[in-house]
């Protein structure tokens, strides 16, 4: 059941309460814009409704400590909502399967499970379930990882890095240029290197559930 416009900005506005803030404040204390949540930013010229974007949500539940349980809930509690929409989820072995993805990041194949998540803008995203020690100190096993295939990345960003040998590994991004990419590895804190042409995408990790 897919949610509609205004759960999710109400739920938005609940966030921005719980920490005191105006809508325009809890912008701010996010690191966005602050007419990011305004009134006049939920419609467009037109009248049609607008979406606040994942990568928005995600900024908003760091910068407040409210964990994605909880925004969902308060998503439910608002509305008397019994379903949500869902995204696809994949465990990290699976996710290294050449079966698992189409050359454009989007998943297929029966490896993939569904996991409740706010609908919030239509972007393209998925969850990957940790098993190992593929996340080293910064993650742990049965943690599951929001990521967005093909996002804009600047340095210092968690991502997920996709080879074309269909390897994942986690880090910080250190550079990205049309020619190399460099990240710190979580598994083993190294500093890796890999050839662009050698990449099949890289994925910006949006936050973290446990």
């Amino acid at each position: 059941m897919m949610l509609s416009h205004s759960e999710i900005w109400a739920a938005i506005d609940a966030v921005a309460a719980r920490a005191g803030l105006s809508a325009s404040g809890l912008a701010k204390r996010a690191g966005l814009d602050p007419t990011t949540f305004n009134r006049s930013k939920r419609m467009s010229a037109d009248g049609r409704q607008r979406w606040p974007s994942t990568e928005s949500i995600a900024k908003v539940l760091d910068a407040t400590g409210i964990d994605l349980d909880t925004f969902m809930g308060l998503i439910l509690a608002g509305h008397g909502r019994k379903q949500i929409s869902t995204i696809p989820l994949i465990g990290a072995q699976d996710a290294q399967l050449p079966e698992a993805f189409t050359a454009e990041a989007k998943p297929q194949g029966p490896q993939w499970d569904e996991l409740p998540f706010p609908d919030a803008s239509g972007d393209t995203i998925y969850a990957v379930e940790l098993a190992g020690t593929e996340g080293g100190t910064r993650y742990q096993a049965g943690d599951v990882l929001i990521v967005a295939p093909h996002a804009s990345l600047r340095r210092g960003d968690k991502v997920m890095l996709h080879g074309k040998d269909h390897r994942m590994i986690l880090g910080e991004l250190v550079r990205q240029s049309p020619r190399l990419i460099e990240i710190i590895r979580y598994d083993d804190g190294t500093d890796y290197s890999v050839q662009a042409s050698d990449v099949a995408w890289i994925s910006r990790i949006l936050w973290a559930a446990q």
